[in-house]
């Protein structure tokens, strides 16, 4: 049966399609020879074109944040909880942008999309790419829709560090950096669970070196595992326990069961990596995680993030999550520091959450709030 779209939602979306000729110098001193973004926008750019949103997406998020494509979806789009009618990003005043990021495997150019020069599929031949190039990219993206300075740049994860990268690297761009639930870098703990996830797909006896699309493969069971340790990582001890417990699917222990499924948690799991399987490419992730990675504004000035930030010009909201132990608050409090040490216009919000990692993508009271009294000051302030 046909969905009833809500009427805080944005309703039935389609991805558009750009296309820039001109070649991209990559950090990694590479060229990549014209590219595609792929993106979604929601509401009306005004006269001005003074009311732009630009949200950039986590790791295994896609330019499909908001409303449906057909009547038929499942599901809506993964920052549903914000962006609509009403809503904290509300569409009714804002212009809200969001792409696929170069290196994707939802439309923009990426190790899927065909090599110009061999005419077969980049695999691991794509450059590697940083959350650099991206908002380079998006910056360009920008151009393309006739957008000079973005009201505000938003984002959650590494999303948020994108954010925070724009202000960096265009401070006269953006007017707001909206950085949720994010690190000014990776811990060694962060990397290693990144390296751990690498190393399943890599070994993927289906992986071949990461020419699989050659072979008419899929490294399955290495990309299964990789989102299975990620889910883990998004998710606090005290979401998991209130969702899953120690319940067993059957209620009692099966001594013969060859390690097969017993408990409710595994189910989870397992369930999330297959569908990951489905709408994800191996060599994207590994590229995303080394980007992720990466990430570190603070290592051109010795490691001092005060001084990296010292010629952004944008206001900040940092905000950040009580459970949240993969990026926890006090990471987040290191970019406040930062930014008040340069006498930086910030905002801070701890906000009290049990969902983990994952709080940033749901609809959470208090957090909305916070999220939609900032952009509401945005709003305000140019007239929307």
């Amino acid at each position: 049966m046909p969905k009833t779209i809500p009427p805080d939602s944005v309703g039935l979306v389609a991805p558009r399609h750009a296309r820039f000729e001109e070649p991209l110098t990559l950090e990694c001193g590479r060229e990549l020879p014209g590219f595609e973004l792929v993106y979604e926008t929601y509401g009306t750019l005004n006269a001005d074109a003074s009311n732009g949103v630009l949200v950039c997406h986590a790791l295994s998020g896609t330019h499909h944040a908001a409303g449906y494509h057909t009547l038929e979806d499942s599901k809506p789009g993964w920052w549903e909880a914000l962006i609509g009618p009403g809503k904290p990003l509300d569409t009714n005043r804002f212009f809200v942008v969001c792409s696929n990021n170069l290196g994707g495997c939802h439309g923009s150019t990426g190790p899927s999309s065909v090599n110009p020069a061999t005419g077969e599929p980049w695999g691991p031949d794509f450059p590697m790419v940083t959350v650099h190039d991206w908002v380079v990219s998006q910056a360009r993206l920008a151009d393309h829709l006739g957008i000079q300075r973005w009201a505000a740049v938003v984002g959650g994860s590494l999303g948020g560090m994108q954010a925070l990268q724009w202000a960096i690297d265009f401070p006269d761009r953006l007017a707001h950096s909206v950085v949720i639930a994010a690190a000014p870098r990776l811990s060694a703990q962060n990397i290693g669970f990144n390296e751990v996830a690498r190393q399943a797909i890599r070994s993927d006896p289906d992986y071949h070196e990461g020419r699989y699309q050659a072979r008419g493969a899929v490294p399955r069971r290495g990309l299964m595992l990789a989102r299975m340790l990620g889910h883990i990582t998004y998710l606090s001890d005290e979401a998991m326990h209130e969702k899953f417990g120690r319940d067993l699917r059957e209620g009692k222990p099966d001594y013969d069961f060859h390690y097969g499924v017993e408990f409710e948690v595994e189910s989870y799991l397992r369930y999330q990596g297959r569908s990951f399987i489905n709408r994800f490419d191996a060599n994207t992730y590994l590229l995303m995680t080394k980007a992720l990675d990466y990430f570190d504004p603070a290592a051109a000035h010795g490691g001092n993030l005060s001084r990296a930030l010292a010629h952004v010009r944008a206001g900040f909201l940092v905000a950040a999550f009580t459970s949240d132990w993969r990026f926890p608050p006090a990471r987040s409090r290191e970019i406040v520091r930062a930014l008040l040490d340069e006498d930086k216009d910030v905002s801070y919000a701890e906000i009290e959450a049990d969902h983990g990692h994952d709080a940033f993508l749901m609809p959470i009271e208090q957090y909305r709030a916070v999220v939609g009294a900032y952009m509401d000051r945005i709003a305000r302030g140019i007239g929307a």
